[in-house]
């Protein structure tokens, strides 16, 4: 059973940065792709960054240039560096990986910015 264990969420002040991280229970190797989402209630949950097994990346338009998202192979993990965060920013993050067998998410971790 895959596993994805997101961390790093918390809460900051508007214009600060958080680096949120998704550690795979295999190698990410084995993933087409890895992707961040977000949830605020009342919404659907939404596409925020997406990488590649060959290292693509695409990003909402709402957050490009603010966000990165990046893997390390040798810890199978994945990281999203959020930066000049908004409020709008707020929400659950979760991390979502696909591979043939099918498609994986993680518990979700706490993001909340204060204007």
């Amino acid at each position: 059973q895959v596993q994805l264990v997101e961390s790093g969420g918390g809460l900051v002040q508007a214009g600060g940065s958080l680096r949120l991280s998704c550690a795979a229970s295999k190698s990410i190797f084995s993933f087409m792709a890895i992707r961040w989402y977000r949830q605020v209630p009342g919404k659907q949950r939404e596409l925020v960054a997406g990488i590649t097994s060959g290292g693509s990346t695409n990003y909402a338009d709402s957050v490009k240039g603010r966000f990165t998202i990046s893997r390390d192979n040798s810890k199978n993990t994945v990281y999203l560096q959020m930066n000049s965060l908004k409020f709008e920013d707020t929400g659950v993050y979760y991390c979502n990986a696909n591979d043939i067998y099918g498609s994986y998410w993680g518990q979700g971790t706490q993001v909340t910015v204060s204007s």
